[in-house]
């Protein structure tokens, strides 16, 4: 199938920041007192901030009076990371440049807020390279929820069917389907398996490098 734009998650699929996130959560909750559960973190993975804060104070009551301010905690903490701890995952770079060089439409589609992937994107020199991001953050609804790729596509000025998205999360790749798209799904292991995919997707990858050679070896945007 040939496709008319890509678009990209961002933490967790091209940008190694899922560890990250769950240090600043980590901090914080334990800084209340709490012990941070492997249940809790997981419900958040690829969640918008401001609906995972809902749950955190559910859980958490004393982290924050309001989930604004449990978002906005969680945001500073990842803003004030030095620059040496956001890194890009393997093959991201690889790959953004493969469908850049081409010219294919791009963009990033991510849960986290907009003040976080342009600072992401800054760090790694990519705001060229990735033109297009949209952050979930203004919308009725995020992931799993389809708004986000919806609104990218539209922005794009293509047809959900014509795109193809890469998620690296299992809310994430629900919202892609959801939205009619394509998805490629790229687990990042620190958080998910392979088998949370298997029966929701059936393109699952090992890695962004073997996502590069498939649209190489099918010539997929050439």
């Amino acid at each position: 199938m040939e496709f008319k734009a890509i678009i990209f998650d961002m933490d967790g699929l091209l940008v190694d920041s899922e560890p990250v996130w769950n240090e600043v959560e980590v901090e914080l909750v334990e800084s209340c007192g709490y012990v941070y559960s492997q249940e809790v973190r997981e419900l958040g993975i690829g969640m918008r901030i401001d609906e995972f804060a809902v749950i955190l104070q559910q859980h958490y009551p004393k982290l924050g009076s309001t989930p604004a301010a449990i978002e906005a905690a969680i945001t500073q903490g990842m803003l004030r990371q030095p620059a040496e701890r956001i890194r890009v995952r393997p093959g991201a770079e690889e790959l953004v440049r493969y469908v850049a060089d081409l010219g294919i439409p791009r963009a990033i589609a991510s849960s986290s807020p907009q003040v976080i992937i342009e600072h992401f994107v800054a760090l790694l020199g990519w705001a060229d390279l990735i033109p297009h991001r949209y952050s979930a953050e203004t919308l009725a609804r995020g992931k799993p929820a389809p708004d986000i790729f919806l609104h990218t596509a539209d922005q794009l000025g293509f047809a959900p069917e014509s795109c193809l998205a890469l998620e690296d999360s299992r809310l994430g790749t629900i919202a892609a389907l959801r939205a009619g798209m394509t998805c490629y799904s790229v687990p990042d292991l620190s958080h998910s398996r392979l088998a949370d995919f298997a029966e929701i997707n059936n393109k699952i990858y090992g890695s962004l490098h073997e996502v590069l050679d498939n649209l190489k070896g099918k010539g997929t945007f050439a």
